[in-house]
């Protein structure tokens, strides 16, 4: 058996998984890992990717450029030229990043699910009662990004980006493990809230939801970056038209994005719980009138 066999079977036991990535100092590592990550020494990157490697099934190939001053410039490459083109069926959403499927379906009684059996509210989500009534019969899915992924996100459909919210919080594991064992957790994390309206005056919201090890998130729309140490306001008024496919920002580690998507829309034909999607590819569907 190879290392790295031995490693994730080592891992894949739940209770040492757990313990190994949620009872552990978790703000604390993640404000390091946001200092260690910014390191621009060759053997601290070199050492740093090559674990990573160990650990994961990173693949750096279609990566852009293959030369990185960091362990931070690695996780938030770009991609070559031409790779997760958006899909361009007016009447499709599509996956705003490389992700594998979660918890997905209809909104209903104002509540979602993170696993099978365990519900959160969405106001408890969102904290805004007027953007509940606007999500209240529509569709939600979930989309967790592994650390060996691409970071960057994007605009999934034509939208105008009124306003972002950052909400404190923690920084619990965001893997299938915690979804099971740490009730209403995507509540209880840091994240932050894009209020985006369609063309048509449908709501979309994005809600990132940051995780151990995140240090920060990245909005290219607003020029900031948000994390445990912003402060001042929590509320950020934008006016930002954005085109499907534009890049949004990024996120400096793997973490999970939520998106509520209007109820006229459909959930596509690829969209199943546990697959992997690209970003770009379609994600839910506007049926034919």
């Amino acid at each position: 058996m190879t290392v790295k066999a031995l490693i994730a079977s080592f891992t894949q036991q739940e209770d040492l998984n757990f313990l190994l990535t949620n009872r552990i100092p978790r703000a604390a590592l993640t404000r390091f890992m946001g200092w260690f990550s910014k390191v621009e020494n060759p053997l601290v990157r070199d050492f740093s990717i090559a674990l990573w490697k160990l650990f994961s099934d990173l693949d750096l190939s279609e990566a852009r450029k293959t030369h990185f001053k960091s362990l931070h410039d690695c996780f938030t490459r770009e991609l070559k030229p031409g790779l997760r083109r958006a899909a361009a069926d007016p009447a499709i959403i599509a996956s705003p990043s490389d992700a594998i499927i979660g918890a997905h379906g209809r909104i209903e009684d104002g509540q979602l699910f993170q696993v099978k059996g365990a519900p959160y509210s969405l106001l408890d989500l969102l904290g805004d009662s007027a953007l509940v009534d606007q999500h209240r019969n529509g569709s939600f899915v979930t989309l967790r990004l592994t650390s060996s992924m691409y970071h960057r996100f994007h605009a999934p459909y034509d939208a105008h980006i009124e306003r972002v919210t950052l909400i404190h919080g923690d920084v619990w594991n965001v893997n299938p493990i915690a979804l099971k064992r740490v009730e209403r957790l995507f509540c209880k994390n840091e994240r932050a809230v894009l209020r985006a309206k369609l063309p048509a005056g449908e709501a979309l919201t994005l809600v990132p939801v940051a995780a151990i090890l995140v240090a920060s998130l990245r909005l290219h729309f607003l020029d900031i970056t948000l994390n445990a140490q912003s402060r001042g306001p929590v509320d950020f008024s934008c006016n930002a038209h954005v085109k499907k496919g534009d890049e949004l920002g990024w996120f400096e580690h793997g973490s999970t994005i939520i998106v509520l998507a209007p109820g006229n829309f459909e959930f596509c034909d690829n969209v199943a719980e546990g697959t992997r999607i690209k970003c770009g590819e379609p994600l839910l569907r506007k049926p034919a009138i």
